[in-house]
């Protein structure tokens, strides 16, 4: 039998975001108080994307607007995400899971999988192994984090999900029945917001009804998708490990709701000039280029278009990017009042994928330097230590919240 482990960091950008200003000297550990990682501290925008434990009582969500956290908790603690920070934090766990197996995944920023079927001799126990591990972590890098232990990759996952924080579980296929089937069937790996209520419909509200369900009449209502999460719910799944899935980015993107109507192609073209700084930041962290550019336009009236363009040469350089986010708005657009833009990129390849024409090597090399500079500035001082002049007597504030997104390829297993 294949044994998988699942480490999965506890409010992994919270506690990122605690321990890095604990070993800088800030008295204040922002798991003990209500706070969260997400969007701008100052004008609370964008969304939560990590909440601590103290802000339960409030009933504080993640994915829910700022505003609307800091309206249930108003001495809410906001902290600006820290993408860079993140990664080093991921890459120092997965360090130490190498230390203990080659077979090592990382299925997202703050998840991986670890292999120990072939160290069973040489570990013995699992239990003490994970606990190993996890106290490991715990004490080398100053968080937590749950272990899942099962024999494949989904029932793992399902194990480490449960009671938290600093927990080790198992979740064998003996016990499915006690420890799995009474959840939830939203609980349930590729279970989402659209599949649940189809669910709910049959009278599946378990994940044990589902599995006990009969497979046809879920392929006949949730077509091809219907037999996979049929079989998840029987803890069916055998996937081996990949390579890190966090490396196969498919794109990056950047959205914001603007709170007025924005009305001329200059406002709409500074907001969009701040998304595109977020996103080629972000591309730069990632040590990525990207190769195709959008940009998505929603109306006062809730009408949405997007306008895409692949480009000549991959780029991770800001100046390059914003020109064709600017002239794709200035195709696209109807002239109609805006209260939602969007920029992303895709199609995106390892850094150095540029080939240099004749005569940009030297001008594109130094906007390469510039954005690096302005990047380390604001990862150390934050986002408004340096801004463009464009800004300063705009009335407008370069965005620095919004919904960030990364994608990764779609899942049809677990990978």
């Amino acid at each position: 039998m294949r044994t998988i482990f699942h480490i999965d960091v506890n409010s992994a950008y919270l506690a990122w975001e605690a321990t890095h200003r604990l070993e800088n000297g800030d008295p204040v550990d922002l798991r003990l108080i209500p706070s969260v990682v997400g969007g701008d501290p100052k004008t609370r925008r964008g969304i939560v994307l990590a909440k601590s434990i103290p802000t339960k009582p409030y009933g504080i969500q993640t994915g829910e607007a700022l505003n609307k956290a800091y309206a249930k908790c108003p001495i809410l603690t906001i902290v600006r995400p820290s993408y860079g920070l993140y990664m080093k934090c991921s890459n120092a766990m997965k360090s130490i899971l190498e230390e203990y197996s080659e077979s090592v995944q990382r299925f997202s920023v703050d998840e991986f999988f670890v292999e120990f079927t072939n160290y069973s001799n040489l570990y013995g126990d699992t239990l003490t192994l994970a606990h190993t591990i996890k106290d490991r972590i715990r004490d080398e890098l100053g968080f937590t984090v749950n272990v899942g232990i099962s024999s494949n990759k989904l029932l793992a996952k399902v194990a480490s999900d449960f009671q938290k924080p600093d927990r080790v579980h198992t979740l064998y296929p003996q016990e499915i029945a006690e420890k799995m089937w009474p959840l939830p069937v939203e609980d349930l790996f590729m279970v989402g917001r659209a599949t649940g209520p189809k669910l709910n419909a049959l009278g599946i509200y378990t994940i044990g009804d589902l599995a006990k369900t009969d497979r046809d009449l879920i392929r006949y209502t949730l077509k091809s998708p219907g037999i996979m999460v049929w079989e998840f719910a029987n803890g069916i799944e055998d996937s081996a490990l990949k390579g890190d899935v966090y490396t196969t980015v498919k794109g990056i993107g950047n959205s914001t709701t603007v709170p007025f109507d924005v009305t001329t192609a200059e406002e709409a073209h500074m907001v969009l000039l701040s998304l595109t700084e977020m996103v080629s930041m972000r591309l730069r962290e990632e040590t990525l280029m990207a190769g195709l550019v959008s940009v998505s336009i929603r109306s006062a009236t809730l009408e949405s278009l997007s306008h895409q363009q692949k480009l000549f040469n991959y780029t991770d350089h800001t100046p390059q990017i914003f020109e064709v986010v600017k002239r794709l708005f200035n195709e696209a657009w109807a002239h109609t009042p805006i209260r939602h833009l969007g920029v992303r990129v895709s199609q995106l390849a390892p850094k150095n994928f540029y080939q240099y024409s004749f005569f940009d090597q030297d001008n594109f090399e130094k906007g390469r330097l510039l954005d690096q500079t302005v990047d380390e500035l604001r990862r150390r001082f934050g986002h408004s230590t340096i801004q463009r002049a464009c800004f300063i007597h705009s009335g407008l504030k370069s965005i620095s919240g919004g919904v960030s997104e990364v994608d990764y390829p779609m899942m049809a297993s677990i990978l």
